[in-house]
């Protein structure tokens, strides 16, 4: 008899083991139900801090700017070279060209630094209109009541940086209120200082037909400026930053002689 108590009780303690662990499996599909629900609200409560629009729109646009400006640097400043010479399998914009022989060449640009300002621009207008998007949305999603005044995006190429300006005004609210005014995307290049040789090398270029590389190299030691004369007349101008390999190459055609002259 006391053996049959025994196995009663055994039974008893499984039984009861076993509900409990139902118990507290329902408590956890319960509770992940309820933060699945309600994840803003929690995330609020314990603190968490939602991205402001300049981080965001940092994150969201750094690498396309920066592709951009390298594709720029390496093809005379243009995304879709039209009047260009083919060097090493890359097209680079002729700045200053003519076609014909004993010519001075004509600028091709009525300023370098404003060209690649306006070539960013159109280049980036779907990125950046999807990045803005993509941010109130992703405001709306964490719970955030949103207003938004879109203003105009520009750039600009500054010293030693490249930024993107959003004139815009967005106001979140979920509790408190958070008001951001302007707001700016940037990224470090210094092509700003390099296209200013440029235009330098340029106005050589179109008033004497060529330009002497030496004097830019001892004016700014940290500078390394390349010619490369090619054989229809065409030079190759190459402007690196020793310090940060940051380039800005062009093509120019002035004063051409024909072959064997």
């Amino acid at each position: 008899m006391l053996k049959k108590g025994g196995e009663r009780s055994n039974s008893l303690n499984k039984r009861g083991q076993v509900t409990l662990f139902v118990i507290l499996g329902i408590i956890i599909v319960a509770a992940a139900i309820l933060i699945y629900i309600f994840y803003p609200q929690i995330k609020n409560s314990l603190g968490v801090q939602t991205k402001a629009p300049s981080v965001y729109m940092q994150e969201c646009l750094q690498k396309d700017l920066q592709d951009y400006v390298d594709k720029l640097s390496v093809q005379g400043g243009k995304l879709n070279p039209s009047v260009y010479i083919l060097y090493k399998d890359q097209k680079i914009e002729y700045l200053c060209y003519t076609n014909e022989y004993y010519k001075p060449c004509v600028m091709q640009i009525p300023g370098i630094k404003g060209s690649i300002e306006g070539e960013l621009s159109r280049g980036l207008k779907d990125k950046t209109d999807s990045c803005f998007k993509s941010m109130i949305d992703s405001y709306q999603g964490a719970g955030y009541d949103v207003r938004s005044d879109r203003g105009d995006t520009t750039i600009e190429l500054l010293p030693n940086r490249v930024a993107v300006r959003f004139n815009s005004t967005i106001v979140l609210q979920r509790g408190e209120t958070q008001r951001y005014s302007g707001f700016n995307v940037v990224v470090n290049n210094n092509i700003y200082e390099l296209a200013s040789i440029a235009e330098s090398i340029l106005n050589w270029e179109a008033r004497y037909g060529n330009a002497d590389t030496t004097p830019y190299m001892v004016y700014y030691n940290d500078l390394k400026v390349e010619k490369y004369q090619q054989s229809d007349g065409s030079r190759i101008y190459i402007i690196t930053d020793r310090n940060t390999g940051n380039k800005f190459q062009f093509a120019s055609r002035s004063y051409a002689f024909p072959a064997g002259y």
